[in-house]
């Protein structure tokens, strides 16, 4: 009876720990989607350690690196802080991991939500 509740135990441990694993989101992506100032192409360059995620986004206004950045199970979230005609402009992302896909949406400095999926790179 013990040894079963033990076994039980490390099972749903097991189980728990999977579920809190963040996905791998490491590599090159790529997304194209239209703004109000027209189709904008970006490039992201993730680094997932455990949960914490850095890297670059590059994009016809430049390359910045990815701040305050997190993935937790299949979600993702961080900030793309741009200087876009010498102005900053903090973008917030927030994404959902499936596959070769994350759909995100972005809150531009909050003037403009936008919706975007980007793909791994092949």
């Amino acid at each position: 009876m013990i040894i079963s509740r033990i076994a039980c135990g490390v099972v749903l441990s097991l189980a728990f720990a999977g579920l809190a694993h963040a996905a791998d989101v490491s590599g090159k992506w790529t997304a194209s989607f239209e703004t109000q100032i027209g189709t904008q192409n970006y490039t992201y360059e993730f680094k997932v350690n455990g949960q914490n995620l850095t890297g670059t986004a590059k994009s016809m206004s430049g390359e910045t690196q990815i701040a305050e950045g997190k993935v937790v199970g299949d979600d993702i979230t961080f900030v793309e802080n741009l200087v876009f005609q010498d102005m900053p402009l903090r973008i917030v992302y927030k994404g959902k991991i499936s596959g070769d896909e994350i759909k995100f949406t972005r809150d531009v400095a909050g003037l403009a939500m936008e919706e975007l999926v980007a793909k791994r790179a092949k």
